[in-house]
């Protein structure tokens, strides 16, 4: 696909005889919404990281436009990175730093800014835009499941990624703070032009804001679509995944 920023060919995964990513093969569409779904365990989480690369597959290609991450080195692949936001499944802020030094680390880290008022508007400026102004000072344990989210999606957009991944954003909130995680999603592809990849098991989340669905199960791709093309699918894991995981959802 020429509009794809990254391209994950025939990707295989194992952790010992565990085998985890099977022969995945993904386009990730440049300005788009892609959302991975699938059931808890079947490998999102570790194609996400693959992608990152904090994990190194075991076999195949991962492409970010034109270069395979697979074959970087170090340096290399920490320059790649500057170009790729992550917002994990638990936000991993740093417990022992405030707000404001989480989302200093990778402007300090990567981008090289030194302490001052340059910095300090920029960490302004982004809990201005996750909607926790005035939080700079608290610190982790002070914030909720949902606060830590968004100071976790100030950090991930801070260096002004190509692309961001949300890994299960939504996850352990209630459905009004979903809502509002999934708005800013929306926020980060529309407003910032960043392209998005959410993995993801709820459902109804995917089909508010998503452009592309790819379904992973038994360590593939079963199913690559629009939502409206995933509803009509006549593919069978598909239509079991939807019918029998989520009733209701997309009929």
């Amino acid at each position: 696909m020429e509009n794809a920023i990254v391209r994950v060919r025939n990707v295989y995964k194992s952790f010992g005889e565990h085998k985890i990513l099977n022969g995945v093969d993904l386009d990730i569409e440049e300005g788009r919404i892609t959302a991975v779904i699938g059931k808890s365990g079947t490998g999102k989480s570790v194609l996400l990281k693959n992608i990152i690369g904090i994990l190194k597959p075991d076999s195949g290609e991962i492409f970010f436009r034109d270069s395979d991450i697979t074959k970087m080195n170090k340096e290399e692949l920490l320059e790649i990175r500057k170009n790729i936001g992550y917002l994990f499944q638990d936000a991993a802020l740093f417990d022992f730093m405030s707000v404001e030094d989480n989302i200093k680390f990778p402007l300090v880290e990567q981008l090289g800014m030194k302490n001052g008022k340059e910095l300090s508007a920029r960490v302004e400026e982004l809990l201005e835009l996750v909607g926790l102004p005035g939080t700079e000072k608290k610190f982790p344990s002070e914030l909720s499941g949902g606060m830590r989210k968004r100071v976790g999606l100030a950090r991930a957009i801070a260096v002004k990624p190509k692309i961001v991944l949300f890994d299960e954003p939504t996850t352990g909130l209630d459905p009004i703070l979903a809502e509002s995680i999934d708005a800013l999603i929306d926020m980060v592809n529309k407003e910032l032009n960043m392209t998005c990849v959410v993995i993801s098991h709820d459902i109804a989340s995917v089909f508010r804001h998503a452009d592309k669905i790819a379904l992973l199960y038994d360590g593939v791709i079963q199913f690559c679509g629009t939502p409206d093309e995933a509803r009509a699918s006549k593919h069978e894991v598909m239509q079991h995944f939807i019918s029998n995981s989520f009733r209701g959802i997309g009929r």
